[in-house]
């Protein structure tokens, strides 16, 4: 594992933070090009994109704290300290930046859905990038393996004890991530209402995210409820939300003309 690409004076540089910002440039260019397409312009894209980055970090930096609270009950202040203590959760992230965003339309007096339909790709290409920052950090990954890709990982962060080989999740969610994307492109001319795309994305990526924590259960994910885990139950409770409103959205645009 490579946790610290290299240091700069007295200060390292981690792999996990340099892929998620190289994540965020990625889906910014492809954002402003989902812009164009959407009849939006391209400083819009940069503006949503600066808005969930902010939201998105801040979501995801409040919901690892509140689930692992007991970590910080003695030290709350050490909860600011996300250069040092790391943690992020990425459901909170997609809660800060669906606010950041829904914050963003009402400020420009746009449609929410539009928004999101222009950030959907975005959000599966950054997600892939940075879940190989997530490998190299030697974070997040499944249950022992004979597989011949099986990965030694580093009990902890710079430990030189490792687990036996292991599935390397958080490639196999990388990789998902980019199926995903692949989906989104070819779907989109077919999508008759905006906010569909959005939806569906949630909708793939939830089915992709329960998949991945079957591997994980018992290792870098804890059981939470019934048998599942944290990340589970919440993919459960979007996905059902997002079909919902993937029809429902549907049965409202069937007349709307559709992007090129």
């Amino acid at each position: 594992m490579l946790p610290t690409l290299f240091h700069i004076g007295p200060v390292a540089v981690r792999s996990y933070g340099t892929l998620l910002m190289l994540g965020f440039v990625a889906g910014i260019l492809l954002a402003r090009r989902e812009a164009k397409r959407l009849g939006l312009s391209a400083e819009l894209a940069i503006d949503l994109g600066l808005w969930v980055l902010v939201g998105g970090l801040l979501g995801a930096r409040a919901l690892f704290v509140a689930l692992k609270w007991s970590d910080f009950a003695a030290r709350p202040v050490q909860a600011l300290y996300l250069w040092q203590e790391g943690g992020l959760s990425y459901h909170g992230g997609l809660l800060g930046g669906v606010a950041a965003g829904l914050l963003l339309a009402r400020r420009c007096r746009i449609s929410f859905w539009s928004l999101a339909d222009m950030a959907a790709p975005s959000i599966a290409l950054s997600y892939g990038i940075t879940r190989f920052g997530c490998f190299l950090n030697g974070c997040c990954y499944g249950a022992p393996t004979t597989l011949p890709w099986g990965v030694r990982f580093p009990l902890f962060l710079d430990s030189r004890i490792t687990t036996e080989p292991s599935h390397p999740t958080q490639i196999y969610a990388a990789l998902g991530s980019f199926v995903i994307l692949a989906l989104l492109m070819k779907a989109r001319p077919r999508l008759p209402a905006r906010g569909q795309l959005f939806l569906l994305y949630l909708a793939l990526y939830s089915a992709l995210r329960a998949a991945v924590e079957v591997l994980r259960k018992g290792y870098t994910a804890q059981v939470f409820l019934d048998g599942l885990t944290q990340a589970q139950v919440a993919s459960a409770a979007i996905l059902v939300g997002a079909i919902f409103g993937f029809i429902h959205l549907g049965r409202g645009g069937r007349n709307q003309p559709r992007p090129a």
